[in-house]
């Protein structure tokens, strides 16, 4: 077999250093990968939702069910899929649900009625729910606190990145062919992705094999398992059950500042050991947690619908082809993309410097900004006028979330990182199931967009719900003044709990 050319491996040599040493390159590119399929998908049913309408006779309410429907089976299972997460093998669990999913996107392709689609989709929707409990409690287990929202950024891109490869490439395939192939050749990389995932190490919990810049490897839960005599893992040379040698960035900025943690929350013992139910009343009880899911849940409350409709809004308000409005929409999504790899390192630079409620300043700046930058590139007439500003609110959109998940672990224990995400991702899903059939029908039915009015329909409801992404903002500044207490909170709990499992 013939050798890459030198100026391939020269730049994938750089992308290599550029992601931290190969060991980070393969966690960051298989998690990455895990959400871009999710997201190709998301992006398919939009890019086809004219072949859809045709295909099917349908309307844009009935394309709206098609995605609150994975959305809605999604939040079903998150929870107990979150609760799974903390007492199962996390890499294992993945694999199995990509698995499935390829599966159930064979399914979504053979489609010979609108009820048949829906229950495929629906069966989608169940399976994709382990992506996000899994997913956080691995970033937090494989990356050291210092430069989590910058490597959670890394692996974020990887949905748009997908979203955008779902607009472009399903719409190339469905024009040319059917908008059957446009889903059914998604089950190549998913099942190549299932046996990648398959392959990659689990991390211990707790952060013994947390992966540093430059490292060769990623040790397995069972490595660190395997001590030498001295009590050093042979991979990392840390003392087994330290931690990460950073420490946490963000509870030493909240020690700087004197934030004295909330004693009726700090935990004294594996919180695994409780019930189910305890373990979601205390998730809902941290205040920053909660508000931050809220504020999480309405952006993509709006990203959702913005997405269901971006091509059936480009092409009715603009007048151009499908094939133009979905490469329209990837050069928007390429904003997105670099807002995603922006914010975690804006939010994890300011938080090195000091700024100790920067990973929920970052997103609450991004959130109140972006209807600012929205709402004019919606009204516009002229492509050459919106384009600019869609991409710069794509961009400030994109920037929310790294900062925003890296946050939620910081306000968590270690031990119940899947379950809370299992919690954010049901209130997140409900929302994500809410917005198509509700942007469909304001479109349709409260704004009057039936026949050669749709597009105006459309125009009113994208402007009209801005006001969802205004609320996550005014959240996003409670959350400010409660994150620092919640991080000394978790903090006290993480070194409480861990001297209680030394003891024993």
């Amino acid at each position: 077999m013939k050798p890459p050319p030198r100026r391939v491996r020269t730049l994938a040599q750089r992308g290599v250093r550029a992601l931290g040493g190969p060991a980070r390159t393969r966690a960051v590119l298989t998690l990455a990968g895990a959400l871009a399929v999710d997201g190709a998908d998301k992006g398919t049913v939009s890019a086809m939702a004219p072949e859809l309408t045709h295909a099917f006779g349908i309307n844009n309410t009935q394309i709206g069910l098609l995605v609150s429907a994975v959305a809605l089976s999604s939040a079903v299972f998150t929870i107990p899929v979150g609760l799974l997460t903390d007492r199962t093998r996390r890499t294992r669990l993945l694999a199995i649900s990509v698995t499935l999913w390829a599966t159930a996107m064979i399914l979504t392709g053979a489609s010979t009625t609108y009820l048949w689609l829906l229950t495929s989709r629906a069966a989608l929707g169940a399976v994709s729910a382990t992506a996000g409990p899994t997913i956080a409690s691995l970033v937090g287990d494989y990356f050291p606190t210092r430069d989590r929202a910058r490597m959670y950024g890394l692996i974020l891109a990887g949905e748009f990145a997908g979203t955008g490869l779902g607009f472009a490439l399903s719409g190339f395939i469905g024009s040319f062919l059917t908008w059957r192939f446009a889903f059914w050749w998604l089950v190549i990389p998913g099942s190549a992705l299932a046996w990648f995932i398959h392959r990659l190490p689990e991390p211990a919990r707790g952060g013994q094999s947390r992966l540093e810049p430059g490292q060769e490897h990623i040790p397995d839960e069972r490595d660190v398992a395997a001590t030498d005599e001295r009590g050093r893992d042979h991979h990392t040379r840390q003392p087994v059950g330290a931690g990460p040698p950073d420490g946490n960035p963000a509870g030493q900025a909240a020690k700087r500042a004197r934030v004295e943690p909330h004693e009726n929350l700090v935990l004294h013992s594996d919180p695994r050991r409780a019930s189910a139910w305890w373990s979601i009343r205390y998730i809902l009880r941290i205040r920053t947690n909660l508000v931050l899911i809220l504020a999480s849940a309405l952006g993509y409350f709006y990203f959702t619908g913005l997405r269901s409709f971006a091509t059936l809004y480009t092409t009715r308000h603009f007048g151009v082809p499908t094939s133009v409005a979905t490469s329209l929409v990837l050069v928007v999504g390429i904003g997105a993309l670099a807002g995603v790899l922006s914010g975690g390192r804006i939010a994890d630079r300011l938080l090195r410097g000091g700024r100790v409620n920067a990973r929920t300043l970052v997103p609450t700046v991004c959130m109140l900004a972006v209807p600012v930058f929205l709402a004019p590139a919606v009204y516009a007439t002229s492509l050459a006028v919106a384009l600019p500003l869609l991409v710069v609110g794509a961009l400030l959109l994109g920037a929310v979330n790294p900062p925003l998940d890296a946050a939620r672990l910081d306000i968590l224990p270690p031990l119940l990182w899947g379950t809370g995400e299992g919690v954010r991702t049901m209130l997140r899903t409900l929302c994500e199931a809410a917005a198509p059939t509700l942007f469909g029908y304001f479109s349709t039915d409260v704004f009057g967009g039936q026949g050669n009015d749709s597009a105006t329909g459309l125009q009113y409801t994208l402007l009209f719900f801005l006001l969802a992404l205004v609320a996550a903002g005014l959240l996003g500044l409670v959350a400010m003044r409660s994150y620092p207490r919640d991080v000394a909170t978790a903090q006290a709990s993480t070194q409480r709990i861990e001297a209680a499992m030394h003891e024993r």
